[in-house]
Protein backbone atom coordinates (compact mmCIF):
# COMPACT_ATOMS: atom_id res chain seq x y z
CA UNK A 1 0.00 0.00 0.00
CA UNK A 2 1.68 3.00 -1.02
CA UNK A 3 0.49 6.97 -0.13
CA UNK A 4 2.51 9.44 -1.91
CA UNK A 5 2.79 13.57 -2.53
CA UNK A 6 4.48 16.01 -4.23
CA UNK A 7 7.67 15.04 -2.06
CA UNK A 8 7.21 12.13 0.03
CA UNK A 9 6.18 8.55 -0.42
CA UNK A 10 5.35 5.89 2.43
CA UNK A 11 4.87 2.46 1.30
CA UNK A 12 3.89 0.05 3.48
CA UNK A 13 3.81 -3.85 3.34
CA UNK A 14 1.37 -5.89 5.67
CA UNK A 15 3.12 -8.79 5.00
CA UNK A 16 6.33 -7.95 6.91
CA UNK A 17 5.27 -5.16 8.85
CA UNK A 18 7.45 -2.74 6.94
CA UNK A 19 6.95 0.67 6.19
CA UNK A 20 9.28 2.50 3.85
CA UNK A 21 9.68 6.55 4.12
CA UNK A 22 11.12 7.91 0.84
CA UNK A 23 12.54 11.72 0.63
CA UNK A 24 11.12 11.81 -3.15
CA UNK A 25 12.81 15.17 -4.71
CA UNK A 26 15.91 13.70 -6.44
CA UNK A 27 15.68 16.79 -8.33
CA UNK A 28 16.51 18.73 -5.53
CA UNK A 29 18.94 16.24 -3.77
CA UNK A 30 15.70 15.31 -1.86
CA UNK A 31 16.11 18.48 0.10
CA UNK A 32 12.98 19.09 2.63
CA UNK A 33 11.08 22.33 2.06
CA UNK A 34 8.49 23.15 4.17
CA UNK A 35 5.41 21.17 2.37
CA UNK A 36 7.89 18.25 2.56
CA UNK A 37 8.39 18.50 6.72
CA UNK A 38 5.00 19.46 7.28
CA UNK A 39 4.47 16.22 5.32
CA UNK A 40 7.40 14.13 7.47
CA UNK A 41 5.44 15.38 10.41
CA UNK A 42 2.19 13.72 9.61
CA UNK A 43 3.56 10.63 8.04
CA UNK A 44 5.32 9.68 11.46
CA UNK A 45 2.40 10.71 13.60
CA UNK A 46 0.19 8.38 11.18
CA UNK A 47 2.74 5.42 11.76
CA UNK A 48 1.98 5.86 15.29
CA UNK A 49 -1.20 4.73 15.26
CA UNK A 50 -0.96 2.25 12.21
CA UNK A 51 -0.44 -1.52 14.14
CA UNK A 52 0.49 -2.66 10.68
CA UNK A 53 3.70 -1.37 11.18
CA UNK A 54 6.15 -2.65 13.58
CA UNK A 55 9.60 -1.17 11.52
CA UNK A 56 10.09 1.68 8.92
CA UNK A 57 12.99 1.84 6.62
CA UNK A 58 13.62 5.83 5.74
CA UNK A 59 15.69 6.72 2.55
CA UNK A 60 15.92 9.00 -0.59
CA UNK A 61 14.74 8.61 -3.59
CA UNK A 62 17.89 7.98 -6.52
CA UNK A 63 21.53 7.78 -5.53
CA UNK A 64 22.86 11.06 -5.31
CA UNK A 65 21.29 12.40 -2.11
CA UNK A 66 19.56 10.60 0.83
CA UNK A 67 19.16 14.17 1.89
CA UNK A 68 20.82 17.92 2.12
CA UNK A 69 18.68 19.10 4.69
CA UNK A 70 16.46 22.16 4.23
CA UNK A 71 15.86 23.70 0.94
CA UNK A 72 18.08 26.52 0.42
CA UNK A 73 14.65 28.06 -1.30
CA UNK A 74 12.44 27.65 1.42
CA UNK A 75 11.90 31.22 3.70
CA UNK A 76 10.62 30.84 7.09
CA UNK A 77 10.13 34.21 8.81
CA UNK A 78 11.56 34.13 12.16
CA UNK A 79 10.49 36.29 15.42
CA UNK A 80 12.41 39.41 15.72
CA UNK A 81 13.90 38.03 19.44
CA UNK A 82 17.27 36.38 19.76
CA UNK A 83 15.71 34.12 22.06
CA UNK A 84 13.58 32.62 19.50
CA UNK A 85 14.19 30.81 16.31
CA UNK A 86 11.65 28.70 14.74
CA UNK A 87 13.38 26.03 12.60
CA UNK A 88 10.89 23.62 10.46
CA UNK A 89 13.76 20.39 10.94
CA UNK A 90 12.77 20.25 14.62
CA UNK A 91 9.56 18.55 13.77
CA UNK A 92 10.38 15.70 10.49
CA UNK A 93 12.21 13.30 12.98
CA UNK A 94 10.44 10.36 13.92
CA UNK A 95 10.86 10.65 17.66
CA UNK A 96 10.34 14.45 17.77
CA UNK A 97 6.63 13.03 17.05
CA UNK A 98 6.61 10.01 19.51
CA UNK A 99 6.87 7.22 17.15
CA UNK A 100 8.66 4.80 19.30
CA UNK A 101 8.86 1.93 16.43
CA UNK A 102 12.16 1.41 15.00
CA UNK A 103 13.18 3.68 12.59
CA UNK A 104 16.30 2.44 10.36
CA UNK A 105 17.57 4.82 7.83
CA UNK A 106 19.07 3.85 4.29
CA UNK A 107 21.56 6.65 3.31
CA UNK A 108 22.13 6.21 -0.36
CA UNK A 109 24.22 9.20 -1.28
CA UNK A 110 25.45 12.54 0.23
CA UNK A 111 23.65 12.97 3.80
CA UNK A 112 24.85 16.41 4.79
CA UNK A 113 23.65 19.18 7.27
CA UNK A 114 19.56 19.18 8.23
CA UNK A 115 19.73 15.26 6.98
CA UNK A 116 21.32 14.47 10.47
CA UNK A 117 18.02 15.71 12.06
CA UNK A 118 16.55 12.65 10.66
CA UNK A 119 19.90 10.27 10.63
CA UNK A 120 20.32 11.95 14.65
CA UNK A 121 16.64 9.96 15.56
CA UNK A 122 16.92 6.72 13.54
CA UNK A 123 17.78 3.78 15.72
CA UNK A 124 20.69 2.48 13.17
CA UNK A 125 22.10 3.90 10.24
CA UNK A 126 22.80 1.23 6.73
CA UNK A 127 24.88 3.11 3.73
CA UNK A 128 25.85 2.16 0.39
CA UNK A 129 29.34 2.26 -0.29
CA UNK A 130 29.66 5.83 -2.42
CA UNK A 131 27.64 7.60 0.46
CA UNK A 132 29.03 10.43 1.96
CA UNK A 133 28.50 12.42 5.30
CA UNK A 134 29.64 16.38 5.80
CA UNK A 135 28.21 19.73 7.64
CA UNK A 136 28.70 22.72 5.34
CA UNK A 137 27.04 25.58 8.21
CA UNK A 138 30.42 26.90 9.67
CA UNK A 139 31.72 27.41 5.72
CA UNK A 140 28.45 29.84 5.02
CA UNK A 141 28.82 31.66 8.29
CA UNK A 142 26.50 29.19 10.12
CA UNK A 143 26.51 27.83 13.13
CA UNK A 144 25.87 23.60 12.84
CA UNK A 145 23.53 23.50 16.43
CA UNK A 146 21.20 20.68 16.22
CA UNK A 147 23.07 18.82 13.85
CA UNK A 148 26.43 18.98 15.97
CA UNK A 149 24.16 17.67 18.82
CA UNK A 150 22.55 14.70 17.29
CA UNK A 151 25.54 13.51 15.53
CA UNK A 152 27.71 13.85 19.30
CA UNK A 153 25.32 11.14 20.65
CA UNK A 154 26.35 8.78 17.58
CA UNK A 155 29.93 9.38 16.86
CA UNK A 156 33.11 10.06 18.79
CA UNK A 157 33.47 13.20 19.99
CA UNK A 158 36.64 14.10 17.87
CA UNK A 159 35.00 12.96 14.75
CA UNK A 160 31.89 15.17 15.17
CA UNK A 161 33.97 17.95 15.86
CA UNK A 162 36.12 17.34 13.01
CA UNK A 163 32.58 16.78 10.40
CA UNK A 164 30.92 20.15 12.45
CA UNK A 165 34.06 22.35 11.98
CA UNK A 166 35.85 21.35 8.65
CA UNK A 167 32.39 22.51 6.71
CA UNK A 168 32.21 21.86 3.54
CA UNK A 169 35.78 21.21 3.04
CA UNK A 170 36.02 17.75 3.63
CA UNK A 171 33.17 14.89 3.26
CA UNK A 172 33.52 11.46 5.41
CA UNK A 173 33.10 8.26 3.53
CA UNK A 174 31.01 5.66 4.28
CA UNK A 175 33.61 3.57 5.21
CA UNK A 176 34.96 6.07 8.03
CA UNK A 177 31.48 6.60 9.20
CA UNK A 178 31.41 2.86 9.34
CA UNK A 179 34.27 2.90 11.29
CA UNK A 180 33.27 5.54 13.71
CA UNK A 181 29.87 4.09 14.28
CA UNK A 182 27.86 6.03 12.47
CA UNK A 183 26.76 3.44 10.05
CA UNK A 184 26.39 -0.35 10.83
CA UNK A 185 26.40 -2.01 7.95
CA UNK A 186 27.70 -0.88 4.09
CA UNK A 187 25.89 -2.19 1.14
CA UNK A 188 26.54 -2.29 -2.50
CA UNK A 189 24.52 1.06 -4.06
CA UNK A 190 22.36 -1.96 -5.28
CA UNK A 191 21.78 -3.74 -2.08
CA UNK A 192 21.16 -0.85 -0.22
CA UNK A 193 17.58 -0.87 0.34
CA UNK A 194 17.13 -5.01 0.72
CA UNK A 195 19.14 -5.65 3.12
CA UNK A 196 17.19 -2.54 5.23
CA UNK A 197 14.34 -4.14 4.14
CA UNK A 198 15.81 -7.23 5.52
CA UNK A 199 16.67 -5.94 8.62
CA UNK A 200 13.25 -4.25 9.32
CA UNK A 201 11.51 -7.30 8.24
CA UNK A 202 13.79 -9.42 11.32
CA UNK A 203 13.10 -6.19 13.76
CA UNK A 204 9.14 -6.34 12.59
CA UNK A 205 8.70 -10.24 13.37
CA UNK A 206 9.63 -9.86 16.86
CA UNK A 207 6.63 -9.53 19.50
CA UNK A 208 6.08 -5.74 19.61
CA UNK A 209 5.96 -4.79 22.74
CA UNK A 210 9.63 -6.29 23.55
CA UNK A 211 10.89 -4.51 20.51
CA UNK A 212 9.57 -1.09 21.40
CA UNK A 213 10.25 -1.06 25.11
CA UNK A 214 13.64 -2.09 23.58
CA UNK A 215 13.78 1.31 21.72
CA UNK A 216 12.56 3.20 24.69
CA UNK A 217 15.18 2.10 27.43
CA UNK A 218 17.68 1.86 24.23
CA UNK A 219 16.84 6.02 23.91
CA UNK A 220 16.37 6.71 27.70
CA UNK A 221 19.89 6.10 27.90
CA UNK A 222 20.35 9.34 25.43
CA UNK A 223 17.74 11.29 27.28
CA UNK A 224 19.52 13.61 29.73
CA UNK A 225 22.19 14.77 27.34
CA UNK A 226 19.68 15.93 24.72
CA UNK A 227 17.61 17.21 27.06
CA UNK A 228 20.09 19.85 28.33
CA UNK A 229 21.80 20.37 24.71
CA UNK A 230 18.72 21.23 22.43
CA UNK A 231 17.72 23.76 24.86
CA UNK A 232 20.54 25.92 23.97
CA UNK A 233 20.84 25.50 20.26
CA UNK A 234 18.47 28.30 19.48
CA UNK A 235 19.97 30.87 21.09
CA UNK A 236 23.68 29.46 19.55
CA UNK A 237 22.05 29.36 16.20
CA UNK A 238 20.72 33.05 16.67
CA UNK A 239 24.18 34.57 18.26
CA UNK A 240 26.25 33.06 15.55
CA UNK A 241 24.43 33.12 11.81
CA UNK A 242 23.47 36.36 10.78
CA UNK A 243 24.04 40.33 12.79
CA UNK A 244 21.20 41.72 14.36
CA UNK A 245 19.66 43.34 11.33
CA UNK A 246 19.33 40.25 9.40
CA UNK A 247 18.10 37.69 12.73
CA UNK A 248 14.53 37.85 11.15
CA UNK A 249 15.70 35.57 7.99
CA UNK A 250 18.12 33.17 9.40
CA UNK A 251 17.08 30.79 6.88
CA UNK A 252 17.60 33.04 4.17
CA UNK A 253 20.63 35.35 4.80
CA UNK A 254 23.13 32.74 4.07
CA UNK A 255 23.87 30.85 0.63
CA UNK A 256 22.93 27.27 0.59
CA UNK A 257 25.00 26.64 -2.64
CA UNK A 258 27.72 24.53 -1.54
CA UNK A 259 29.20 22.19 -3.98
CA UNK A 260 26.70 18.85 -4.53
CA UNK A 261 28.59 16.87 -7.01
Amino acid sequence: MTAASAGLRVERDQDTGVAVVTLDRPARHNAIDLPMAAELASAWRQLRYDDTVRAVVLTGAGDRAFCTGIDRGAEVPQPSSPYSLDDPLLTVGPKANDLWKPVLAAVNGMACGGAFYLLGEAEFVLAAEHATFFDPHTTYGMVSAYETIHMAQRMPFGEVARMALMGAAERMSAQRAYEVGLVSELCPGDGLLPAALRAAATVASFPTEAVQGTVRALWSTKAAARAGALPLAPHLITLGNAPPAHQTTLFTTRPHTYDLR
